[in-house]
């Protein structure tokens, strides 16, 4: 199971908690005041709630939420859960495009754009445009003859060297 922590340096945080009894999920303040109450969400996928928190949403799915509970953005379906975040980005779905977002802080540091995109691994993702996805026994996969790499700073970059 994916969790998204984050630091708890500040004071000013909550902490998830649940009825397990009930299958719900919520959070309180470092006092235990209810700040979201149980079964508001599906599931509670941050354990300290600072600046966002990845929640499962029945409307619309994995969403981050700011402490107002706005959505921020959907979280990428990854595996039966949101996306884990690989070299501090995870990414994330706007308009049916991808982008990523920053693991620590929520921030989304490269805008959704591209059509089909890999974790990053190393500073650097494989991205792609005009993509096709097909499916492949219960997972699927992605076809495009426009792929390329980006760095963290969302830029073209050369292709890793196949030598070692």
């Amino acid at each position: 199971m994916t969790t998204f922590g984050q630091s708890n340096k500040s004071k000013d945080y909550l902490l998830r908690f649940s009825d397990v009894a009930k299958d719900e999920y919520g959070y309180k303040n470092q006092n235990g005041d209810t700040v979201i109450q149980l079964g508001k969400y599906n599931f509670c996928f941050t354990d300290t709630f600072r600046t966002y928190a990845i929640v499962a949403d029945k409307h619309f799915g994995f969403v981050a939420i700011d402490r107002r509970q706005n959505i921020l953005y959907k979280v990428f379906p990854f595996d039966n859960g949101p996306d884990y975040a690989a070299d501090g980005l995870f990414r994330i779905v706007t308009n049916n495009k991808i982008g990523y977002a920053d693991e620590a802080t929520g921030k989304v540091i490269i805008k959704p754009q591209f059509d089909c995109a890999f974790p990053f691994e190393n500073g650097i993702a494989k991205v792609g445009l005009n993509c096709d996805k097909h499916a492949g026994g219960e997972h699927y996969y992605w076809t495009s003859d426009n792929w390329f790499y980006i760095d963290k700073n969302g830029r073209k970059v050369k292709p890793p060297s196949s030598k070692q």
